[in-house]
Protein backbone atom coordinates (compact mmCIF):
# COMPACT_ATOMS: atom_id res chain seq x y z
CA UNK A 1 0.00 0.00 0.00
CA UNK A 2 1.20 3.46 -0.83
CA UNK A 3 1.76 5.92 1.97
CA UNK A 4 0.80 9.56 1.71
CA UNK A 5 1.58 12.62 3.78
CA UNK A 6 -1.64 13.46 5.64
CA UNK A 7 -3.01 15.74 8.30
CA UNK A 8 -6.19 15.92 10.36
CA UNK A 9 -8.65 18.72 9.69
CA UNK A 10 -9.31 19.38 13.37
CA UNK A 11 -12.38 21.48 12.60
CA UNK A 12 -13.98 18.51 10.83
CA UNK A 13 -12.82 15.71 13.17
CA UNK A 14 -15.57 14.40 15.44
CA UNK A 15 -13.27 12.19 17.52
CA UNK A 16 -14.92 8.90 16.55
CA UNK A 17 -11.59 7.02 16.55
CA UNK A 18 -12.05 5.17 13.25
CA UNK A 19 -8.59 6.19 12.11
CA UNK A 20 -7.01 5.09 15.39
CA UNK A 21 -8.85 1.77 15.36
CA UNK A 22 -7.90 0.97 11.79
CA UNK A 23 -4.41 2.52 11.66
CA UNK A 24 -3.09 2.61 15.26
CA UNK A 25 0.52 3.02 14.14
CA UNK A 26 -0.33 6.22 12.27
CA UNK A 27 -3.01 7.96 14.36
CA UNK A 28 -3.77 8.66 18.03
CA UNK A 29 -6.40 10.58 19.94
CA UNK A 30 -5.11 13.89 21.24
CA UNK A 31 -5.98 15.26 24.68
CA UNK A 32 -8.31 17.68 22.88
CA UNK A 33 -10.55 14.77 21.82
CA UNK A 34 -9.67 14.84 18.13
CA UNK A 35 -7.32 12.62 16.17
CA UNK A 36 -3.73 13.46 15.40
CA UNK A 37 -1.24 11.99 12.96
CA UNK A 38 1.65 10.31 14.75
CA UNK A 39 3.93 9.63 11.81
CA UNK A 40 3.00 12.42 9.40
CA UNK A 41 1.90 9.89 6.82
CA UNK A 42 -0.53 7.00 6.48
CA UNK A 43 -1.71 4.36 4.04
CA UNK A 44 -3.69 5.95 1.23
CA UNK A 45 -6.78 4.00 2.37
CA UNK A 46 -6.78 5.80 5.73
CA UNK A 47 -8.78 8.67 4.25
CA UNK A 48 -11.62 6.26 3.49
CA UNK A 49 -12.18 5.23 7.13
CA UNK A 50 -13.03 8.74 8.32
CA UNK A 51 -16.80 9.28 8.21
CA UNK A 52 -16.46 13.07 7.97
CA UNK A 53 -13.44 13.32 5.68
CA UNK A 54 -11.14 14.84 8.29
CA UNK A 55 -8.07 12.96 7.03
CA UNK A 56 -6.70 15.05 4.19
CA UNK A 57 -3.57 14.87 2.07
CA UNK A 58 -1.03 17.44 3.10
Amino acid sequence: MARKKVRIDTDACIGCGSCVGNFPDDFAMADTGVAEVITGEADEEAKDVCPVGAIVED
